[in-house]
């Protein structure tokens, strides 16, 4: 577990670094989060992504100065604030799925399809493991 928590994290910040040099993996996730969910509150995130407050304010704040998220008024609440990821975080987060897409296609390529159905059911089933304990 240990060998695929550091794997996930090197992962992280290569595709943070992909869209921009400067951004780290909460930045990342935010990103892909609202590209994933849709818009919501700053709150959501924090709650989503298990991160801390400050944490989630100092990436939309970056992602906002990168024009890759924007502050949009609160449909329920018009003085709050929703982060909504603009065209052009959506563009840049695209072409990173698209490489890492591809890269899986490649590294992949010499399993066979029941391979990779057996492989996708474990992964499911110990995901959904992880989701019953709270792990």
């Amino acid at each position: 577990m240990a060998v695929i928590g550091r794997r996930m994290r090197r992962v992280l910040a290569e595709r943070a670094s992909a869209i921009d040099p400067s951004l780290g993996a909460v930045s990342y996730g935010v990103l892909e989060h609202l590209n994933r969910s849709g818009e919501c509150r700053q709150s959501e995130l924090v709650t989503a992504l298990g991160s801390e407050k400050g944490a989630i304010s100092r990436a939309v704040q970056q992602l906002v100065d990168l024009d890759l998220v924007a502050r949009v008024t609160d449909p329920d609440d018009g003085r709050a604030h929703q982060i909504a990821i603009t065209a052009e975080g959506s563009t840049r987060l695209q072409e990173v799925v698209a490489a890492r897409r591809a890269t899986y296609a490649q590294r992949l390529a010499d399993w066979t399809p029941d391979e990779i159905a057996g492989f996708v059911a474990a992964l499911a089933r110990y995901n959904a493991s992880l989701e019953q304990t709270g792990d």
